[in-house]
């Protein structure tokens, strides 16, 4: 039973505008005021989440306990790949720039509302993507995208963690002159090349629905993910595209390619290595890509309605 299950949280000191320590001390007066029992397997750098992520699964098997992820899109993603095919169950506490996992099943945006929700949720199933294997929770993309998220770190790191930083730092990349990807896409039994400056390929309909791309939204409800790829194009117009997916209007541009799918494999050519941005997190990976709706669902530990927060 999962209501009294305990919990071992995955918590990435980095993410959030409050120290780590501090967190997990409201988060364990939360959980122990609520009777449940709570380990915390604290990040401290980035290369140790994936280990630390199976450490907590390996945990949780052992006494039927629920894995939480306390942190950002990729925090959660790296724990999600951990937890995806074990018997356990996936909690959520969000503390990212945009939190678009979250906010998509409802869970409330500050840490403490997030964790009293968690203490009443049920586990619902909920689709994952693949890209060669890695889970990811919201989107994986290749090309310009990456680019955005390295700059955006490296705008954080100076200004802070905001989510105003990343919008500025994303105009900025957008302005810079980029190489266009020349892709091989193979969609079931129908093929076509591409030539554009970023694949992106999303699996949460709050991000496409913010953007106005409305079909690639209805797609997820069909249990499928939808590709999105810009028609070759020089920064000043990708600078117009983006304006217009920040108002919801991209999909009424005529210069984005749309379609859904349950497999997909991209062959970049000239790469043998390609750079992927997995919720957040750049991967380097060995090309062909083959992007897949995983056959497993996640667990995921969804707030009861009373619970619920209005997407946003």
């Amino acid at each position: 039973m999962t209501d009294r299950a305990p919990l071992f949280v995955v918590i990435n000191t980095r993410s959030g505008r409050t120290a780590g320590d501090e967190r997990c001390r409201l988060l364990a007066s939360v959980f122990r005021e609520g009777g449940r029992e709570v380990e915390f397997l604290p990040v401290r750098t980035p290369a140790k989440l994936d280990a630390v992520a199976a450490q907590a699964v390996t945990r949780a098997a052992a006494c039927r306990g629920v894995v939480v992820a306390a942190g950002g899109d990729g925090t959660l993603s790296a724990v999600a790949h951990a937890t995806l095919g074990s018997d356990c169950v996936f909690g959520i506490l969000p503390q990212g720039t945009f939190n678009y996992f979250g906010r998509e099943h409802g869970v409330a945006q500050d840490i403490e509302g997030a964790a009293r929700s968690l203490l009443r949720a049920k586990p619902q199933p909920v689709r994952v993507g693949l890209v060669n294997g890695r889970a990811f929770l919201v989107n994986a993309s290749l090309g310009l995208y990456p680019r955005l998220l390295e700059d955006r770190e490296a705008y954080k790191r100076q200004l802070g963690r905001y989510r105003w930083v990343a919008i500025v730092s994303g105009l900025a990349t957008l302005m810079r002159d980029h190489r266009q990807l020349d892709l091989e896409i193979e969609n079931g039994s129908r093929n076509r090349h591409l030539r554009t400056p970023t694949l992106f390929i999303g699996n949460n309909r709050l991000q496409f629905e913010q953007s106005g791309l409305s079909t690639a939204a209805d797609a997820l409800d069909a249990g499928q993910l939808a590709a999105i790829a810009v028609e070759p194009t020089r920064s000043r117009a990708l600078f117009a595209l983006a304006l217009r997916g920040a108002i919801g209007q991209l999909g009424s541009t005529g210069r984005v390619i749309e379609f859904p799918f349950r497999r997909l494999t991209v062959h970049v050519r000239g790469q043998r290595r390609v750079k992927v941005a997995a919720d957040g997190e750049i991967h380097r990976m060995r090309s062909p890509l083959v992007f897949s709706v995983s056959p497993q669902p996640l667990r995921l530990m969804v707030p009861a309605e009373d619970d619920r927060q209005e997407r946003a």
